[in-house]
């Protein structure tokens, strides 16, 4: 099947899904730069801030707008190179598993593929995101301006702690990344054939693209509510971790990790998940709308309410 010009599930098409993927997550990633600042202090120092508002108060009267975009650059190469590999890989591994599976095995069982196909697509992004979110982590938290310069932040990490620092996130980040992304694809997916089929009651087709647009940013923020609540545990020991500098004593990561828990506790978990249920929404949403509008652009169908089946498309 084609669309347009492009061929669907041919190189081309997981190529200019990737280049959609770059543009709805570096973008959306970067305008939330000052939430995503506040939430990890938070994380890090639960006491910092009162609130959203009184944190983005505090933060703009003491280090202005270059204080509330601290950790931009990095934010938004990461989440870039996150997005290409998030959004391709995942039309990439969704193609593969169902022509594996089979076109009768693949229509009965939707959700099970979405899942694993971004799963694995979301492993291989993390791989490309972890040196610049722990970067990003260290310029958000550090008491003292950690660098004067992109690169110099870069070289302070590798000085200070080789190649293992840039990568001493990636389990907690696996963690809190691919729970993310299994929510936020196959919610998705499920939300806008569920819209379509019990709200509507029309196939998708029946409707012009700019109501396909709307349904897709609907769904975009119910599905960014969920991914919020599963990955914020993960996340927050992400931001402890990072914050940490140097192992101590020995420690190896897993037992960082554990002790971060423990320091924690249940409720200590959850700190920050409010701003995070309101930037995750928010980015969601968004990146669903950019991600499906350059779709519209390029002659590519909006994501979900069709079949996935490799034989189908």
């Amino acid at each position: 099947m084609t669309s347009g010009a492009i061929e669907i599930n041919s190189p081309k098409y997981f190529v200019y899904c990737g280049i959609g993927g770059i543009l709805a997550c570096g973008t959306t990633h970067f305008s939330m730069t000052p939430i995503d600042m506040l939430k990890c202090r938070l994380q890090v120092n639960s006491k910092a801030y009162s609130g959203i508002i009184d944190g983005l108060g505090k933060v703009g009267r003491k280090e202005g707008i270059r204080g509330l975009f601290l950790g931009g650059t990095p934010t938004f190469l990461g989440y870039s190179m996150q997005g290409m590999g998030k959004y391709g890989f995942y039309e990439y591994f969704k193609f593969i598993y169902s022509r594996a599976a089979g076109q009768q095995v693949a229509q009965r069982h939707k959700t099970p593929l979405y899942l694993a196909a971004s799963a694995s697509a979301e492993f291989f992004a993390d791989l490309m995101l972890c040196p610049m979110e722990a970067l990003k982590v260290k310029q958000q938290t550090s008491t003292t301006r950690f660098a004067t310069s992109f690169t110099g932040g870069l070289s302070r990490i590798y000085r200070s702690e080789g190649l293992g620092g840039f990568y001493k996130g990636i389990v907690p980040l696996w963690l809190r990344q691919i729970p993310y992304t299994m929510v936020k694809f196959a919610s998705f997916e499920n939300i806008v054939e569920a819209i379509y089929k019990h709200a509507l009651k029309r196939p998708k087709d029946s409707f012009s693209k700019p109501q396909q647009l709307g349904v897709t940013f609907v769904s975009g923020y119910l599905a960014g509510i969920l991914c919020a609540i599963v990955s914020h545990p993960a996340d927050t020991i992400v931001s402890k971790l990072n914050n940490a500098g140097k192992t101590e004593q020995g420690m190896s990561n897993s037992q960082m990790v554990a002790k971060i828990v423990r320091d924690l506790g249940f409720r200590g978990i959850w700190t920050g998940l409010v701003p995070r249920i309101f930037m995750i929404g928010t980015l969601t949403m968004a990146q669903w709308g950019i991600y499906d509008a350059f779709k519209v652009k390029t002659g590519l169908p909006t994501t979900g309410g069709e079949s996935t089946t490799a034989e189908e498309k």
